[in-house]
Parts: C-alpha cells; structure tokens; sequence
C-alpha cells in the first residue's frame, strides 16, 4: 500500500495547545517547576465516556497542559514544532485554532497574544513549507460578548496565506450556552471575510448541528459526523458545500463511537460530503494527522479513497486557488505511483 505520510494533504482541526508534543510539555513543566497530571506523561491516550464526567476529565488534562504555556517563546515554540511535524506527515497546509484570550496574561494581552502566533506561523511556513494559517477560535464557556471581541481582532489579520487569520471558530463543549446568542461574533468574522468554522455534531447530534448551521452559517464543522444519523440534514450539508472536519481518533476515544468500525465515515462520503480529516488534540490523544488516514485504512477505504479523501482536505481549506491546484497536482502524483503492494505480487 501507498505511503500516507508521503500524501499531500492539509490539516484543518487542530488545537494549539493541542498539539503540543509530549516531550515538550515535559520540558516547560520541568522549566517551571509544575509538576503534571500523570494522564499527561504516561504515553497513554485519553480514553473517557462521551458525558458530562468524562467532558471534564478531558478539559481539566487540556487545562493543565495549558498552564505551562507562560511566554512568547513557549508560544513560539508550539506553532513552529506543530509545522515540523506536519511537514513530516505530508502536510501542505495546516490552519491551527487558537483562542488568544488563555495566554493573554502572560504576553500583555490578546492582541500580542494573537500577533505573536501569528509572526511564528509566517516564520515557520518560510522554514517548514508548510503554510500555515490561523483560526481564531471563541469559547462556549465564556460569554458571547467576548466572542464578538475576539471576532473584531480576528477581522485585523484576516487573509488567506501564511501568518494570517483565515477563520472563526466556536469551541469547547457543545452542550454549553445557547448557539443563536454567537451569531453576532460569527457576523463580524464573516463581514470581513473570515470563514466561519464552528465545532458541532460531536457530542451533540442532528438537531444541534441545524441549530449551528442555521445560526452561524458554517463554511465547515468541526466534527459534524453526527450528520450521518439524519439523511435529510446531511444531504443540506452536502448541497450547501459545508465541510465535516472528521476526527477519527478522539471520536472514539472521547465515547462518542464504541469503537472505531462505528464511526460512520463511508456514509459521509457516500453522501459525497466534503471530508477533512483531522487529529483534534494529539497531546492527549497521542494520534497525529497520518494516523487518521491509517484508521481511514483501517475502515476499508482504497487508496483511489484515500487520496480523494486529501483531495477534500485541499478543497475545504481557507488556501488561495493557486495553492489548492498545485496541491491537487500533488496527491494526484501520489495515486498515480505504483502501489508496493501489488508490484511484490
């Protein structure tokens, strides 16, 4: 079979503090003298029940992971190591989420927060190849006037190239606050030509995603796999191009999938939704980008599949054409090389 880390492919849901490497959340704890979690450092991917207990279990492991993300140079740090490793996985382009707001504190405030982020993702996209963008990103567990906050300052940088903020996000725990009430954030974003990139469908099923699309008017969905248990709304997603940025690994570690035969990806795409897969958070979840495309593997889709399924990435990222045909060009080449497998037979 076909090497996954070699196709082209972009990743469009992941969290910064997220996507941390292990190692290196060792080495700022043991900097700072913060002792972490064990759950943090034993090599073992979260595993928790998708409710209420097991929501917290998940947050207060990101909160800790968080708390030694103190400066601009830990901040620094994570961006430029989150585009090596992407590099490494065959990315082109990687549109990381950030809420500006959690490390504020130690910079003087979101605005350097956010323009810090920003002036690392410009430098290591230079060094890595990698172009990386940003998503601005409002949190279900603060009030919605804070949002349209973070929406005015997301609208300064927006653009669509390297080192600049491409959208606007809504995360955290789905189940929290009432939708409608961020649409005036979500207006601000758009009006300045931010797309608008919402969690949903995760947690929640079908009729908390209609109340997301209805409201906030997404260009994708963080997760969004839930559409799968309503024929009717996934066939509005389809229509209306909205894409699903699927998270394989942390669906079924998170509970919403038993198992990850349960995860209804071939319905998605037999439906001929747009598909990006995802790693979500691989500190916690120890699963990076080319792990999804093994578990895509895994669920029995070919490698013709496969490669569509990078296709789809290219496609419902925030990248400019020109960046989108080369890469098209790119995963085609990918296809179009012998399978290994089939030359040893």
């Amino acid at each position: 079979m076909r090497d996954l880390q070699a196709l082209p492919k972009a990743h469009l849901h992941l969290h910064f503090t997220g996507s941390m490497r292990v190692s290196t959340l060792k080495d700022m704890a043991q900097e700072q003298g913060i002792r972490l979690p064990e759950n943090l450092t034993d090599n073992t991917a979260l595993q928790v029940p998708a409710d209420q207990r097991g929501w917290f279990r998940f947050q207060r492991a990101y909160d800790a992971a968080r708390k030694v993300v103190r400066s601009e140079e830990a901040m620094r740090r994570i961006v430029h190591e989150a585009a090596e490793d992407e590099a490494r996985e065959g990315s082109r382009r990687l549109e990381i989420q950030i809420d500006p707001t959690s490390y504020a504190p130690f910079v003087g405030g979101i605005t350097p927060a956010l323009e810090i982020v920003l002036d690392e993702a410009t430098h290591a996209s230079r060094d890595t190849g990698v172009q990386v963008a940003i998503v601005v990103a409002a949190s279900r567990l603060k009030h919605p006037l804070d949002a349209r906050i973070l929406a005015r300052l997301a609208a300064q940088h927006a653009g669509e190239g390297a080192g600049k903020v491409v959208g606007f996000g809504l995360s955290n725990d789905e189940r929290r606050g009432n939708t409608p009430e961020w649409a005036g954030a979500f207006e601000i974003a758009r009006k300045a030509g931010l797309a608008a990139v919402p969690h949903g469908g995760e947690l929640l099923g079908p009729s908390h995603i209609r109340d997301i699309v209805t409201a906030l008017k997404p260009h994708r969905l963080g997760h969004g796999v839930r559409s799968a248990e309503d024929p009717r709304l996934l066939e509005y997603i389809v229509d209306h191009g909205i894409a699903l940025e699927v998270c394989p690994a942390s669906n079924v570690q998170l509970g919403v999938y038993n198992s990850l035969g349960d995860i209804p990806l071939r319905t998605l795409i037999q439906a001929g939704a747009k598909i990006a897969l995802g790693a979500d958070d691989p500190l916690l979840f120890l699963s990076r980008l080319t792990d999804q495309y093994e578990n895509a593997r895994k669920l029995g889709l070919t490698d013709q599949e496969i490669a569509q399924l990078a296709h789809s990435s290219i496609d419902a990222s925030l990248a400019s054409p020109t960046d989108k045909f080369r890469w098209h060009a790119e995963v085609n080449a990918w296809i179009a090389q012998p399978d290994p497998d089939e030359e040893i037979r």
